[in-house]
């Protein structure tokens, strides 16, 4: 089989009506595969023939084929929560309420999960960087993440005889967890302040003692101290470490979501950590980011119930809800809210509210989109309604007038020499051109009767209103000529 050159694929791949893209990936494919001029060719045809397939019609309303594709669909998902990665502890929102997650924007999801992917540099000279393969540097990662609280480390009793509140902290779990007692002394002093806090560093013990002797208020100190974080990000409740099915490496799974935090802790892959927080995303990382998470996670929850929805519709509603550069809802209080249109925005929600508000403000719908032309009972200008057929009238007095063709002038030696010959044929040329001249004027003398017939008909139809008709009589048709 005879390999290409690259001007031959060059060739066959240049005038291609394909966009870039495809046409760069063609190009790269048919020199790795090195694939024969017949190959190639059949290649062409069926990329070729998919591509124009793939096309909508112009005129076609994609926005409404979107919502049906995606809408369908979605009548069919479960609305339940799934454990996440086999593990019982972490449970993440899917199915319908996801869905409705997703297209309202909301700022916190109901279950916040991030995937946390760890650094890898296997390759590189320095063993102690590589996170991804070390089960015990993912563990010491991980606690620097997941939010300790006292609870975890320490048991707490409280003494009502001696009004106060005694921490005996677990050395072992301490030390694990790579947290230091005076640290964790000075982190009971900077967030309790109304009360007297003793330590004893030899039996690891805390004693907290409110600074007015009541009940109440020794209960509401216990409740402060299960509330403090010795360690890790607050929003961050749990971590879970697994395996990847894809390679060895170890991925974290957390409950609850803080990606600015996360990201700067040693040890995290900042390019591959994700969240399904939209709002979120769009604050650390931008718009595009936020556009390319809201269509991950339609699709991810679509496919998750078995559903394969064409992702350019998914697409279409990512586009809309980040085109003004913020991420915005489908709903009254976001892009359905915002819509020029008055009847759009009266068709959707709060019907009255909005037609009292437009009618106050003197507002005029313009009758441009989809809904609206529903509404009035007018043809929508998609499909054949978005063809407009342009009449023109031909002004007939613009038209250019022929004018008869003058006769060639004869040498004035043979007009000479024909006037002494023949002088009855002088007169027949001069006859001529009065002839002609009255040909030319007949056009005009029709256009004076019509005139002339026009005024006669106003003249009776207004001596008819004075002699006392009630209404004028229609105008006669125009007399035959005899």
């Amino acid at each position: 089989m005879a390999k290409l050159s690259l001007d031959k694929i060059d060739g066959m791949i240049g005038g291609l009506p394909l966009p870039k893209n495809i046409l760069t990936t063609l190009r790269e494919d048919a020199i790795a595969t090195e694939v024969s001029e017949k190959q190639l060719l059949e290649i062409i045809d069926r990329v070729v023939v998919g591509y124009q397939l793939s096309r909508i019609e112009p005129c076609d309303a994609a926005g409404v084929v979107a919502a049906q594709s995606i809408g369908e669909p979605g009548t069919q998902m479960t609305m339940r929560t799934f454990h996440y990665a086999g593990v019982a502890e972490i449970n993440v929102t899917l199915g319908l309420p996801r869905l409705i997650e997703i297209v309202d924007a909301r700022k916190i999801p109901s279950t916040p999960t991030m995937t946390i992917y760890l650094s890898n540099n296997r390759n590189l000279p320095n063993e102690e960087m590589d996170f991804a393969f070390d089960r015990d540097k993912a563990q010491k990662v991980a606690w620097r993440i997941e939010s300790t609280k006292v609870n975890q480390i320490a048991s707490v009793t409280t003494d009502l005889a001696q009004m106060k509140i005694v921490i005996n902290i677990n050395e072992k779990n301490m030390l694990r967890r790579e947290i230091n007692f005076n640290d964790i002394v000075a982190i009971f002093r900077d967030k309790i302040s109304d009360a007297v806090i003793e330590e004893n560093e030899n039996t690891f013990q805390i004693d907290l003692t409110p600074k007015d002797q009541r009940y109440r208020d020794l209960l509401q100190l216990a409740k402060k101290i299960h509330d403090v974080t010795l360690k890790g990000i607050d929003d961050i409740k749990r971590v879970v470490i697994r395996k990847s099915n894809d390679s060895d490496e170890y991925v974290l799974y957390t409950e609850g979501s803080a990606l600015s935090e996360v990201i700067e802790i040693e040890g995290v892959d900042m390019r591959r950590t994700t969240t399904n927080n939209i709002s979120e995303i769009y604050t650390v990382l931008g718009i595009e980011a936020a556009r390319n998470a809201i269509i991950t996670e339609a699709t991810s929850t679509l496919r998750e119930q078995g559903l394969n929805v064409d992702i350019r519709h998914i697409m279409l509603v990512a586009d809309l809800m980040t085109s003004d550069g913020e991420v915005k809802q489908i709903g009254r209080h976001g892009i359905s809210g915002e819509k020029a249109s008055v009847f759009a925005r009266a068709a959707f929600e709060v019907t009255v509210n909005h037609l009292l508000d437009a009618g106050m403000r003197g507002n005029v719908d313009e009758l441009a989109g989809v809904t609206e032309n529903v509404i009035v009972g007018q043809p929508i200008k998609m499909g054949t309604g978005d063809i407009r057929l342009i009449s023109r009238k031909l002004d007939q007095e613009a038209k250019p007038k022929i004018e008869p063709k003058a006769r060639p002038k004869k040498d004035t030696a043979a007009k000479s020499k024909d006037a002494e010959v023949k002088p009855a044929a002088d007169e027949e040329i001069q006859a001529k051109p009065e002839k002609k001249s009255k040909k030319s004027s007949k056009a005009d003398m029709m256009e004076e009767e019509i005139v002339e017939e026009e005024e006669f008909f106003e003249e009776e139809e207004i001596f008819e209103e004075e002699s006392g008709d009630a209404e004028p009589k229609k105008k006669r048709g125009r007399p035959k000529k005899v």
